[in-house]
């Protein structure tokens, strides 16, 4: 079974947290943790987005109000993102891409 694609955007604010410090060890395919932030005083549906505790960023403020809202209640386990272009030329903003899908429901 495939999951559904969700939604695909450039990590919002790379520029300003830690990715460069990581930049060599990402790599297309490579699993991210998203973490939603609703104490975020300029979005209460910001999501972080990290690699191996390491901030990167957010999803972008149009892309996040619903994965914001199943993340706070809890349902972590419901998406998966995952690195899905990385341009080293590209304006830092632009460098990484992701991809996050709707993981499917597992048969118990």
């Amino acid at each position: 079974m495939v999951n559904q694609h969700y939604a695909t955007f450039h990590i919002a604010g790379f520029t300003y947290w830690d990715g460069l410090e990581v930049f060599d060890e990402l790599k297309v395919g490579l699993e991210l943790a998203l973490e939603a932030e609703p104490t975020n005083g300029h979005d209460p549906n910001a999501v972080k987005i990290l690699f191996k505790g390491t901030m990167l960023g957010y999803i972008p403020r149009e892309e996040n109000e619903e994965i914001s809202k199943f993340l706070q209640l809890g349902y972590s386990e419901l998406f998966s993102a995952k690195i899905s272009r990385i341009n080293p030329d590209a304006h830092t903003e632009k460098q990484i891409c992701v991809t996050v899908k709707i993981n499917r429901k597992t048969e118990a």
